[in-house]
């Protein structure tokens, strides 16, 4: 049995390998030296060349022919998984798409480990979709059958937030109850677990786990909740028909705002469905540019921009954003308000998923003794603040953002299968 043992965060934004052998514990270099590597693929039209990764951002940005495609984690439990899309000229579902991913990491596993890799553990959130458990079934069947189609052979599942407890475990030395707190692209999961120098070495932590829970709001949905207000009312968003007795369709612009939905739009009755919407509308001016985007396929541009003004906003009070190609419309100041503002309904979801968490664990908040935070999002000042203010004599960890779930999931993984 091989003693190099594997984990496969696979995010919405970013995905790593983790890695426990005969050397350590530590996160796989995925594209140069870099151990994340961007949850995008990019498909260049002409031929078979498919880019994956921060080659797939670039390529796109620099509008390369081709079909970019980001946050695909995202249709897991939904009716798009089963679906066709047209890349290469040829229809591909979406599930093989993914697998093509996924085929991706276990090759370079391999190459780099010089070693086969057939059993792996694969990182889930506490909840793939909220408030179905057959949905929720479902996207983990899927994800498991997708891992399995690329060749391995064994595939597990680890909750996020615990394996990021497995990870903080290590450095621990007493006893703690410990609140991770997981704010990802796509979820935010959360577990309390009881952690010690003791507990490390125990084949079995059911009885370590006193509760999790999760929601379906992460970074991406931020991404849409500011793109919303600050982007789409300059497209049309918000305004009325002619007529002024109703607002223009909502559903083009959740779409243009959400990055596994953008697609959607590329699709061939779209463009059609958008010049009728014009024709009723009271601003046709904004409508016109909401087509331009479209017809020129640069609604990522829009995605990309907008995270990277969220990103600016969790150091900074302001943020330029610009879209390029666009005029003049799209360049625009973002501020720390106008954010907080359009997303404080999903904090206060987030926050609301907390208590619920803590009263399943049968605890208060007094009795946490640290918060783990983890995943990119948890670095969003309004959430971070309203959910450190819930635990006011807790320590609050500082991890690897972006790495201690990988590490974790490949420690589970040498428990598993060694």
């Amino acid at each position: 049995m091989s003693e190099t043992h594997c984990g496969i965060d696979f995010g919405t934004s970013n995905t790593t390998v983790g890695i426990s052998g005969p050397t350590g514990t530590y996160l796989l270099p995925l594209e140069g030296a870099h151990r994340t590597l961007p949850s995008a693929m990019f498909f260049e039209a002409g031929d078979d060349a498919l880019h994956i990764g921060r080659s797939a951002i670039d390529l796109y940005l620099e509008g390369a022919d081709g079909r970019f495609m980001r946050a695909l984690k995202s249709i897991l439990g939904t009716r798009l998984i089963n679906e066709k899309t047209y890349v290469q000229r040829r229809m591909t579902s979406f599930s093989s798409i993914l697998g093509l991913y996924f085929s991706n990491l276990k090759r370079q596993a391999e190459v780099k480990l010089e070693c086969e890799i057939s059993e792996v553990v694969v990182g889930r959130p506490v909840r793939f979709v909220d408030a179905d458990d057959s949905a929720d079934l479902e996207a983990q069947s899927s994800l498991k059958a997708i891992a399995l189609g690329q060749g391995f052979r064994t595939v597990e599942f680890q909750y996020e937030p615990i394996a990021a407890a497995l990870d903080y475990e290590q450095n621990v030395s007493r006893e703690e109850l410990v609140l991770i707190v997981d704010i990802g692209g796509g979820t935010s999961d959360f577990s309390v677990v009881r952690v010690s120098p003791e507990r490390r070495g125990k084949p079995e932590r059911g009885g370590d786990i006193l509760s999790n829970g999760g929601v379906h709001i992460g970074g991406t949905d931020f991404d849409r909740l500011l793109s919303l207000k600050s982007v789409m009312p300059h497209l049309g968003f918000g305004s009325f028909t002619i007529d002024r007795k109703r607002n223009l369709p909502s559903g083009y612009f959740h779409d243009l705002a959400t990055w596994h939905r953008v697609n959607q739009l590329y699709k061939k009755n779209v463009l059609g469905e958008l010049r009728q919407v014009r024709y009723e509308a009271e601003r046709r001016d904004l409508v016109d540019r909401f087509i331009r985007i479209v017809e020129n396929r640069q609604g990522h541009n829009i995605a990309i921009a907008i995270e990277s003004a969220k990103i600016q906003l969790t150091s900074s009070w302001e943020a330029k954003a610009a879209i390029d190609g666009q005029g003049a419309w799209a360049h625009f100041l973002v501020t720390r308000e106008e954010f907080d503002e359009a997303i404080d309904d999903a904090v206060m979801r987030i926050v609301a998923t907390i208590h619920r968490v803590l009263k399943d664990a049968s605890v208060v908040a007094n009795d946490i003794d640290t918060i783990v935070l983890t995943g990119g999002s948890s670095m969003v000042p309004i959430l971070r603040d309203k959910i450190l203010s819930l635990f006011p004599k807790a320590h609050a960890a500082e991890t690897d953002l972006l790495g201690s779930v990988g590490i974790g999931l490949s420690l589970d993984a040498r428990r598993k299968f060694s």
